[in-house]
């Protein structure tokens, strides 16, 4: 019996979609070379009144159709180097400033080499639908040149008889955002101490912070607990690390009228400068009744990874903060979406190999684990992971869908069952793969490879997006009925750890 039916939607990157990035000439990317924005600058204020306005209007004409309000972004580059302009120069005309504006620019598509590791949850405006729809917001993981990934959007509708329509791919795309940082007491309290800070002095300058502050609060309260020595060779260490956490977190802020497809969440904070990866979306309901969607993700600076958390009410306005604790050292986190006897659970791989379930008393701090599955099927020998946040059914929490990887790094999917009030039970299971990759699907960017974020349950289908070889994405429909009588089938799988494995080689003697 096939469990899983493919639909006829197939996602794919649009090179045509881009964003207008600042561009600073003799800072290329992957050329190390010195500035040289001033001679830039020098130049383009020689140029005649005449040329000027030819020359911008020249480029407006080429690239203004491409982007929604190229004028204004071109402003904002401006401002970026109009330090740099000679002040003897007088006033500036807009269509000059426009054009210098313009040498600091550059189109970056974003989702050309890649478009895949998708992630569904319920959109939160469900109104004008009628009874069996369902609104949806699907995140996709999209990869540009030099390999950055960022996350992008789409959106579309369930149907009552189960197909799902995706909205067309839209021709505009904007990271342009109201940026700011945004910190938790807690959360840099845990993440000092993780750092190697374990200094009196950190207590004191979080006691006159409240729950919630920003970089200038936290500067006052240092000024009064660790007063700036000018003549001190080395900045204070519990001064450099809270200065260093200063800028993880952030919040970014859409206007209320850029459609959520045209959003593009760019790595902001120093440990996503090399990309933002596969976010696992979830809608999470708070012990104190409130609920936000909540999304997992990797922050990649180039050399190692780090767990971060977007949360949002409405896809319009996002708090990145990132999450401490050794039991979510590696990839694939994903939360359930509440609270289980009074404590946050998240699936996690911190062994980087087995599935295991994170515990957390706040959500932001994890520091205990309790592993429950092991690779023992072939095609998942290498290792298994999970691909999204627990599913919560009558028969059990399902997690669809653990990944494993066997011969010739093949990525297949599979599941399993886990109990609803202790979920390191695992109580059913696939014994052999949900998905894997058809003679369609095979080949692309990485080959061999089929992966999900999370999927949503509507009307007793699972709706699973996911991707295919890092190329594209697609969406699959499993019966929930079904897959739990193929879970039950094969019995639950127990305990499969060795013993004492559970305790042993463990970091930071993790509980099981």
């Amino acid at each position: 019996m096939t469990l899983a039916e493919r639909t006829s939607v197939i996602l794919r990157p649009n090179p045509q979609r881009v964003l207008s990035r600042l561009f600073i000439p003799g800072e290329e990317h992957l050329i190390v070379g010195k500035s040289r924005a001033k001679e830039v600058v020098s130049r383009c204020m020689n140029l005649s009144e005449d040329v000027v306005q030819e020359t911008f209007a020249t480029t407006i004409a080429r690239f203004g159709h491409r982007h929604r309000d190229l004028e204004e972004q071109l402003l904002v580059h401006f401002c970026a180097v109009e330090n740099l302009v000679d002040q003897s120069a007088g006033e500036i005309s807009r269509e000059r400033k426009m054009l210098i504006g313009a040498y600091f620019t550059q189109e970056y598509s974003f989702e050309s080499a890649a478009y895949f590791n998708p992630s569904m949850v319920a959109h939160p405006d469900q109104s004008g639908l009628s009874s069996g729809y369902l609104r949806i917001i699907m995140s996709v993981r999209a990869v540009g040149e030099g390999h950055i990934s960022s996350l992008v959007f789409r959106s579309g509708i369930i149907n009552p008889i189960g197909e799902i329509l995706i909205d067309s791919s839209p021709h505009y795309a904007t990271s342009h955002t109201k940026r700011s940082s945004v910190l938790h007491n807690h959360v840099v309290k845990q993440t000092a101490i993780s750092s190697g800070c374990d200094d009196e002095r950190l207590d004191l300058v979080l006691g006159l912070l409240p729950n919630k502050f920003t970089p200038a609060d936290l500067e006052v309260a240092l000024s009064q607990v660790i007063p700036m020595n000018q003549s001190e060779t080395e900045p204070d260490p519990v001064r450099a690390v809270l200065q260093t956490i200063v800028q993880s977190g952030y919040e970014t802020n859409f206007s209320d009228k850029t459609p959520i497809s045209e959003q593009v969440l760019w790595p902001t904070s120093p440990d996503e400068r090399g990309g933002i990866e596969d976010a696992r979306w979830v809608y999470f309901t708070k012990p104190n009744g409130t609920s936000s969607y909540i999304a997992t993700y990797t922050a990649y600076d180039g050399h190692s990874v780090s767990t971060r958390v977007f949360e949002t009410e409405n896809f319009c306005n996002y708090t990145s903060t990132n999450l401490t604790g050794s039991a979510i050292n590696n990839k694939g986190v994903a939360l359930f979406p509440r609270t289980i006897n009074g404590k946050y659970l998240a699936m996690s791989r911190w062994d980087r190999e087995s599935n295991s379930i994170a515990f957390s008393d706040d959500g932001f701090h994890w520091d205990k684990a309790t592993t429950i599955q092991v690779a023992n099927q072939p095609w998942e020998i290498v290792h298994i992971g999970n691909c999204g946040s627990p599913l919560e059914t009558e028969s059990g929490w399902i997690v669809i869908i653990t990944h494993g990887t066997g011969p010739m790094r093949e990525y297949c999917l599979g599941a399993i069952l886990l109990d609803l009030e202790d979920p390191t039970k695992v109580i059913g299971r696939l014994s052999q793969p949900l998905l894997s990759a058809n003679a369609d699907e095979r080949n692309g960017y990485v080959p061999n490879v089929v992966y999900s974020c999370g999927g949503l349950i509507h009307n007793g289908t699972i709706f699973l997006p996911y991707g295919f070889s890092d190329t594209g994405t697609r969406i699959a429909t499993v019966n929930v009925a079904e897959l739990v009588e193929a879970m039950f089938a094969n019995g639950p799988i127990g305990n499969e750890t060795p013993a004492g494995s559970l305790n042993e080689n463990v970091p930071n003697g993790l509980a099981t």
